[in-house]
């Protein structure tokens, strides 16, 4: 018979149940004399089965080798796994004594030199030209939007976090891993793209000496996307402040703040010097104009100038000792955008207004305008700041990537050797040196133009995924041991308030085709479309008469058709009813201000070059590579998972197969299979 009547592991026996049960079954239901033994063959298999419910879950595959819909429902449920955070990982316990000032430094300081010294230069004299101004001022408005998103989550999560914790806690497992390999490319090629300008703004206090020894000693390369010649000095003092983080240094926060207040001076400096030397003729129409690359230069360089705001997640690595973390964040956060953004606007102003924007020269471009307006002494200052601004973003970007990598690798989403930290000094010593050697690597070899076209990119890819989070985090009920504010009471929300997900009451007779749907599933559906149309709308706004060579008719129907979805599925996200909590900070007009953060995004992201696109897509199918490879089986949550499945399965009972009324009696339990955990 097909009934075992030995005890047999299950997982040898169990494909076997599922093939012969499908596959014998009609070849013997076709023949009359050996109907009987179909019919026992079925029902005592058929039961089994039934009994081992988790049974279909487990197999990867049907009997015609296509997936289960257990199965594919089991695997998206591993994809967004929510990372549950544990009590001795919250620091509320730290003393809360930073006020709104002391957030807006930090946020100030990890913002001014990314663009000031590594972009201006760079979009002003390849992609914009003197319009970098308006570079700026549209970057400027998409970080803020953004920022406003990112503040909901500081709040909401009571401990030291980033991009890649929130996502985990809000959002799901492969998209934490998404961003965090983001994070992680982003942050090296910043840190190699400082290093090289450092390098060149010490160049230019020795005249340019060291820049023409390499050449005349190494030679100049000429092949694309790697420097002019290798840059040893970027290199060694990578390899310098690796050494220094290494041995457990880091920086206080009083040292942030006097290098991010002499930044704010050297900041005014310029601007004060550079609009006494500046002359108007520089933007006339013999110099090339105002804007000489066009509107799609201006978008272009705001894609880039996107990554000047970046360091505005300084805030949230000190958010939970403020104060008033529903105050003063969302205030730092803005205040601190805001000064950057009007420092960038005027700095480039006078930078152009100094120099032809065609004469620039990007690796040094603010040193290097006041030197060839003859104030050698002014170059030297500039340079000064730019040290200062530098020697604290390299220190605490050494110090945050290795340790973001260590939280990967303790999730188990990483490679566990990462996780490996010095019993002393406390500091990830693994990760420290292959990154920072790699970091090296990069700053060696790689040209500055080459690397800030890959800054952008990930950073809005990452910000646009914890914007759409906002909208999945309003619209879904909040558990009662979710995450508070810091200082917050717990369940603060209104019982009696309708529950997040649903039609709005007021809207029910209006909308009655979704009333039918259970809580939060139109708004999945809506959301996806809102994505979806916000791609298709950027694209036809970017590519509609470049790219696709649309006729006008065309062009303007995928416009209609593209911007009414877009504002109907706003309007369906609109329509139900949303999160309410006045313990902690919300983004105001949601889902309109996450919405419109997207759609700018996906514009600005549209206008990168190709090059770019094509290296980081590469870059994320290796993280692809290793998430499917590595994390998804070693994941922590997994590990977490995998004993209540065993006890799950442990208390299942088998029962006797049912059999016709003419068969003898039913097997002893002595020879009845029971299952065991896997």
């Amino acid at each position: 018979m097909l009934i075992a009547t030995s005890r047999r592991p299950e997982a040898q026996w169990r494909p076997q149940c599922l093939r012969r049960a499908t596959l014998w079954t009609p070849q013997y239901s076709l023949q009359g004399t050996r109907l009987g033994l179909c019919w026992r063959t079925e029902q005592a298999l058929g039961q089994r089965c039934q009994q081992l419910t988790w049974c279909s879950s487990q197999l990867p595959t049907m009997a015609w080798g296509l997936p289960s819909t257990a199965s594919l429902a089991r695997f998206c449920q591993k994809l967004n796994r929510l990372k549950t955070l544990e009590e001795p990982t919250r620091e509320t316990s730290l003393r809360r004594h930073l006020t709104t000032l002391d957030l807006t430094l930090q946020g100030v300081g990890g913002m001014v030199g990314l663009g000031l010294y590594i972009l201006t230069g760079t979009v002003a004299k390849w992609m914009a030209g003197p319009a970098v101004l308006v570079s700026f001022s549209v970057a400027a408005v998409a970080s803020l939007l953004t920022a406003l998103c990112y503040a909901e989550f500081v709040v909401r999560v009571p401990c030291r976090g980033s991009s890649y914790l929130f996502t985990y806690v809000f959002t799901g497992e492969l998209w934490a891993f998404l961003v965090g390999w983001i994070v992680l490319i982003q942050w090296l090629i910043g840190v190699a793209a400082m290093a090289r300008v450092w390098s060149s703004y010490l160049d230019v206090i020795f005249s340019y000496r060291i820049r023409s020894f390499t050449e005349a000693h190494v030679g100049i390369w000429q092949v694309p996307f790697l420097a002019r010649y290798p840059d040893f000095l970027a290199a060694g003092i990578i390899l310098l402040f690796l050494a220094f983080v290494s041995c457990g240094g880091r920086v206080s926060s009083w040292v942030n703040h006097i290098f991010s207040a002499i930044s704010l001076i050297v900041i005014l400096f310029i601007i004060i010097l550079g609009f006494v030397l500046a002359h108007p003729h520089n933007w006339s129409a013999e110099e090339g104009g105002f804007a000489p690359f066009g509107f799609s230069g201006i978008m272009t360089g705001a894609a880039t100038c996107f990554y000047a705001f970046a360091g505005f997640g300084a805030i949230a690595a000190s958010s939970v000792e403020a104060r008033n973390p529903k105050r003063t964040v969302p205030m730092a956060l803005a205040i601190s955008v805001g000064v950057v953004a009007g420092a960038y606007i005027l700095v480039s102003t006078v930078l152009t207004l100094m120099v032809p924007w065609h004469n620039l020269d990007p690796d040094s471009a603010l040193a290097d305008a006041f030197h060839q307006q003859g104030h050698s002494w002014a170059a030297f200052i500039v340079v000064a700041g730019a040290i200062c601004a530098i020697i604290t973003l390299l220190l605490n970007i050494l110090l945050f990537v290795p340790r973001m990598v260590c939280a990967m690798s303790a999730d188990g989403l990483f490679f566990q050797v990462f996780a490996c930290v010095h019993p002393r000094t406390q500091v990830p010593v693994v990760g420290i040196l292959v990154f920072g050697v790699l970091m090296a690597f990069l700053a060696l070899l790689l040209d500055l133009e080459a690397l800030v076209q890959f800054l952008s990119i990930g950073i809005m890819l990452e910000l646009t995924v914890l914007t759409t989070s906002i909208i999945i985090l309003r619209f879904r009920k909040s558990p009662p041991s979710s995450s508070q504010g810091p200082g917050s009471p717990v369940g603060t929300e209104q019982a009696s308030a309708p529950e997040p997900g649903q039609l709005r009451p007021a809207l029910r007779p209006y909308l009655r085709f979704l009333g039918g749907c259970r809580p939060g599933a139109a708004v999945a559906w809506s959301l996806s479309v809102l994505v979806a149309s916000a791609i298709t709308l950027d694209c036809v706004l970017v590519f509609g008469d470049s790219a696709l060579h649309l006729p006008p008719w065309g062009y303007t129907l995928l416009l209609l058709l593209s911007s009414a979805t877009f504002l109907l599925s706003l309007l369906v996200l609109g329509a139900h009813q949303q999160q309410r909590r006045q313990d902690t900070f919300q983004v105001p007009m949601v889902p309109l201000t996450p919405a419109l953060s997207i759609l700018l995004n996906v514009f600005l992201m549209l206008h990168l070059s190709y090059v770019t696109w094509l290296g980081f897509s590469i870059w994320l199918l290796i993280g692809l590579v290793v998430y499917f490879g590595y994390g998804i089986r070693h994941s922590k949550e997994n590990q977490q998972e995998r004993p209540r499945l065993m006890a799950t399965h442990s208390s299942l009972k088998m029962v006797p197969a049912l059999q016709p009324p003419s068969q003898a009696p039913a097997q002893e339990p002595g020879h009845m299979e029971e299952p065991t955990s896997p």
